[in-house]
């Protein structure tokens, strides 16, 4: 059986599938049935025509369905009265199921669910494992989202942006379970990139790939994390790193700077950079200022204060800390690295502390709470 294969047919086949009549619930359900037909009927090997078998599969189980609740949609469509689609066809409607999957109406817990199982394929099973939460809940999840969803036409092209703030969600939930998200974030995005032609897409493509090539050197054996600054190079994924400089630099090439590529052009020169020593901050400093500049975004603005710390000493960096809300998330972390860095090992490992109890992961509140240990045994000495 080629999961694979299946997993790629998955939207293509609910567009159909939607573009005849059915609406998107009744479509994915459908479709859902004729997959567990694939795998109790199918050998080795698929039909000669495997999304033929599933478009017409899908769409007797989606006429079964509408026989049993009302005879009149039945006299209404019939199995034929479309022709199969053509490439072009296939590519409108998948790229339409990722702008429904990513429907403002949704919650983004909701959004993400639902691009993973209509547009990945996932099983509920795989999706609920993932996420670390009882497949029942996860069910309620996705079938509440395609209520939500149901009826739903586009009259207008959908909003690119949600789109990828959905498949950057499902990029850092990373890795639980038997599904690795991160490169199925990367699958999908790959698949995006295909469609659109958009240079945010690719943007984030590149991103995600110049990440996903230092994930073997970001922590032990024992899982403990291990910070940019400390990693082994030697570990990180040159293939992976060169592709996505290349993605990155044919889209900025055109010239329509978005936040995406603002990102993977920091990435990108932590990656250029041999050593630890050898980043150039400067340069990082000044992508910065491009992305605050684009978004505003807070988050970006306390990154920026590392940067600045880095190219310009830690008091200058502190200063930039100075303007932010400390209520931030990770401001204390942050505010604890520039203290040490700048000699006040007190305030740095109080703020240590405060860090590592406001953590919202494991790794992330051991990693803290080992450097406020580290500073206390120094003070002590």
């Amino acid at each position: 059986m080629n999961e694979a294969l299946l997993r790629k047919l998955v939207p293509e086949v609910i567009g159909v599938l939607v573009r005849r009549g059915a609406d998107f619930a009744a479509a994915e359900d459908a479709v859902q049935d004729a997959l567990v037909e694939a795998v109790r009927g199918w050998p080795q090997e698929p039909p000669r025509d495997a999304k033929g078998w599933l478009v017409t599969v899908a769409w007797r189980k989606f006429l079964d369905a509408a026989r049993a609740e009302t005879s009149r949609r039945l006299r209404e469509l019939r199995v034929d009265s479309e022709p199969e689609p053509g490439p072009g066809q296939a590519f409108d409607d998948t790229l339409r199921l990722y702008f429904l999957c990513a429907h403002p109406s949704l919650s983004p817990a909701s959004a993400v669910a639902l691009t993973l199982r209509a547009v990945g394929g996932l099983t509920t099973r795989q999706i609920a494992e993932a996420y670390l939460v009882p497949e029942a809940t996860m069910a309620q999840r996705i079938s509440r989202a395609k209520r939500t969803v149901a009826g739903v036409r586009f009259t207008r092209p959908g909003e690119v942006a949600t789109v990828l703030r959905v498949l950057y969600l499902v990029f850092n939930e990373g890795y639980s379970g038997d599904v690795d998200l991160a490169a199925e974030a990367i699958r999908l995005t790959r698949q995006l990139a295909v469609l659109t032609k958009h240079e945010e897409v690719a943007g984030l493509l590149a991103l995600m790939l110049l990440h996903h090539a230092r994930r073997a050197a970001r922590t032990t054996p024992d899982g403990a994390l291990v910070p940019l600054a400390e990693q082994d190079r030697g570990r990180w994924d040159t293939r992976m790193i060169a592709e996505g400089v290349d993605i990155l630099q044919a889209a900025l090439a055109r010239d329509r700077l978005g936040e995406y590529q603002a990102q993977a052009a920091i990435a990108a020169l932590h990656a250029d950079a041999l050593t630890a020593g050898e980043t150039d901050w400067v340069q990082i400093v000044e992508w910065y200022d491009e992305l605050v500049r684009l978004t505003g975004n807070p988050v970006a603005r306390l990154n920026r204060a590392v940067a600045v710390a880095e190219a310009d000493g830690p008091r200058a960096g502190l200063a930039a800390l100075a303007e932010l809300d400390p209520a931030l998330p990770r401001y204390a972390a942050v505010a604890a690295y520039l203290y040490e860095r700048d000699g006040d090992l007190v305030t740095a490992a109080r703020l240590y502390g405060e860090a590592a109890r406001a953590a919202t992961s494991r790794p992330e509140r051991d990693h803290l709470t080992r450097q406020a240990a580290r500073l206390n045994i120094r003070l002590r000495r």
